[in-house]
């Protein structure tokens, strides 16, 4: 640590601020130190840092996510930062109507020093409830409307959504179909509710049957897809809340011999490894899910090493930047007869 300080120019307290994330240490500091740490290849020891007091900060990550995608990504974001940090994470996984509060419950039995909730658990009240009374720091990530008694990463879903319809109806689409998330996730109705305003700003179709519920999975996706595109006007264009929906839509294009985009452009949320591994590749709204679970840990260790100092800190919320990438599945309408629908 000595040498990394003199190669820095700077204390070796200040080294060692800035390697146990000190949020207070100047950008420029942090900057000097991180080179130097990388020039040196310095690696604390951590037997050494137990032995002077600082403890690995013990993490629960539990989650219930039906998308393999989203899950992959945010379990990217977790590792990165645990390594960082002196992290050690303890995974719960909590199958769908399995019992969350005894999962919980052995958690912070565990001696847990916070928890981290991605979607769906991040909704679910009584699990905030019992985490609260617990006084156990937590961060929720891409809750659409987060508990003011924990931590939170997400984007603006709703200017997300909008932003996508305008997209579409752009192109040239006014009769636009959209597949609603999960109805249990606040995100799903912020979405819904973006796409709606789009919808009545632009004058497209507002027609009710044009909204259909899906559960963010891809057996969801597959029945939304089934009931939009057998219409007798079916949509031009398919927004869905996320990308396994947006891709089961296109599974369904494809069996009935539409040409995606020619014959309908499809759109999804997200951005997981999923919308670049089908054919055609998704245009969609990327949610930094990898960023966000890191952004997640970091919020959690600030809180955690401030009240092992006996100072607590109000928990932080922070909105972060979606972007809408285009990639093949999206184009203007035809101006010609729709191909017909090959039913099997």
């Amino acid at each position: 640590m000595s040498d990394v300080a003199k190669l820095a120019g700077v204390s070796p307290m200040t080294v060692s601020r800035v390697m146990n994330g000190d949020p207070n240490v100047r950008l420029s500091t942090r900057r000097k130190v991180d080179e130097a740490v990388a020039a040196l290849n310095y690696v604390p020891n951590q037997a050494a840092r137990r032995l002077a007091g600082s403890r690995p900060i013990r993490i629960g990550f539990l989650y219930s996510n039906p998308s393999a995608g989203y899950l992959s990504e945010f379990l990217v974001g977790l590792l990165n930062q645990a390594s960082l940090h002196n992290v050690q994470l303890v995974v719960e996984k909590c199958e769908p109507g399995q019992d969350w509060e005894e999962q919980t419950r052995r958690l912070i039995a565990n001696g847990v020093d916070g928890i981290i909730l991605p979607p769906p658990l991040c909704d679910t009240p009584g699990l905030i409830d019992q985490i609260a009374k617990a006084d156990t720091p937590c961060v929720v990530v891409a809750c659409g409307q987060p508990d003011k008694r924990v931590g939170a990463v997400s984007i603006d879903d709703y200017q997300a959504a909008y932003a996508m319809t305008s997209h579409l109806i752009s192109l040239g689409h006014h009769r636009i179909g959209f597949v609603i998330g999960h109805p249990n996730q606040t995100a799903s109705a912020r979405r819904l509710a973006g796409y709606k305003a789009a919808i009545a700003e632009r004058g497209a179709d507002a027609s009710s049957e044009l909204t259909v519920q899906g559960l963010f999975t891809y057996r969801s996706g597959l029945d939304a897809a089934e009931h939009l595109l057998g219409m007798e006007q079916r949509p031009t264009a398919v927004f869905a809340s996320n990308d396994d929906m947006a891709a089961a839509v296109v599974a369904i294009a494809h069996r009935l011999g539409l040409d995606v985009p020619g014959d309908l452009t499809v759109a999804g949320f997200d951005d997981t490894a999923l919308a670049t591994t089908i054919w055609p590749e998704l245009t969609t709204v990327r949610q930094p899910i990898a960023t966000m679970a890191e952004t997640g840990v970091q919020f959690l260790v600030r809180q955690i090493r401030a009240k092992r100092d006996g100072a607590p800190e109000s928990p932080q919320h922070s909105l972060m930047e979606f972007s809408l990438i285009r990639r093949q599945s999206d184009a203007a309408p035809r101006m010609r007869p729709p191909t017909k629908i090959a039913r099997p």
